[in-house]
């Protein structure tokens, strides 16, 4: 089972609810998919054990056999390739790296060449299996990261993926085939506003869905009444709590000092699970 933890607001404790579910249920792999800036092994100080480069494909152009006839810009729908009548110019940042100017040059001018993006790191905490993704400072684009990320996903094991915050690129790749997806929120007007945004998102991407309401005790009942209103379920409540905060600023995780939320994190596992298998 492939469950996604995802937010349409940054700072609700998405992470903090990915990694404290990871560590009480024993799953087989957490992948860190916010790869501009992955933080779940702050929280779970795994011993690292390799790393691998991340590249796409990007065009290369020979400037002998080229007779600047501009098909390929014409092609290229990100603008990424400039032609002019003596030049050319390739704006990296802007390949989505579709191999498709290679096809529209009739001369065969264009090769693909490597270009590396990031890496992926590896790395374990007693059982559970930590993946990441590190982008490199100036890239733009995420996606091909993050998809190299999923591609680790092994067969036959349980899976909880920290996605990206918000509802943009980024998080409909991370989300895209997960069997259930944990929305973390908070019981505030931002909370609530990005919450429906998210929401309308996974229904028509018809990935099931259920609720986690951090810091509970804070802010007014709304998030609360919308969830009602739309049938949306809420399995957790993390009530606003000085312990928990304390830990988590020391990057504890705390279902590890506070045993009694490890029982419940076991049981939203198996609620999603129930959820999941109707």
């Amino acid at each position: 089972m492939i469950v996604a933890v995802a937010s349409g607001k940054g700072g609700t404790g998405k992470t903090s609810v990915a990694v404290n579910m990871a560590l009480s249920v024993g799953n087989d792999q957490l992948l860190d998919c916010d790869v501009e800036e992955p933080n779940a092994h702050l929280l779970l100080n795994p011993k690292m054990h390799s790393t691998e480069q991340v590249y796409v494909l990007v065009p290369h152009i020979n400037e002998e056999l080229c007779s600047h006839c501009g098909e390929c810009a014409k092609f290229c729908q990100y603008n990424a390739l400039f032609v002019s009548p003596d030049k050319n110019l390739f704006f990296p940042e802007l390949c989505h790296s579709c191999g498709g100017c290679t096809l529209a040059c009739p001369r065969q001018a264009i090769t693909e060449e490597k270009r590396r993006i990031g890496a992926l790191k590896f790395g374990t905490v007693g059982d559970l299996k930590l993946v990441y993704g590190e982008l490199d400072v100036g890239e733009i684009m995420s996606v091909p990261l993050i998809r190299a990320v999923k591609n680790q996903i092994q067969d036959n094991t349980n899976v909880i993926i920290d996605a990206p915050v918000g509802t943009s690129c980024p998080v409909i790749e991370t989300v895209r085939q997960s069997d259930f997806c944990l929305l973390v929120t908070e019981p505030t007007p931002f909370g609530l506003h990005d919450l429906k945004i998210t929401v309308e998102v996974l229904r028509k991407m018809s990935i099931p869905f259920g609720v986690v309401v951090n810091r509970a005790g804070i802010g007014d009942d709304k998030v609360y009444q919308y969830c009602k209103e739309e049938k949306i379920p809420i399995l957790m409540e993390i009530p606003y709590q000085r312990r928990i905060a304390e830990l988590y600023s020391k990057g504890i995780p705390f279902s590890l000092e506070m045993p009694e939320w490890k029982e419940k994190f076991q049981a939203l596992y198996s609620e999603i699970k129930r959820l999941v298998e109707e």
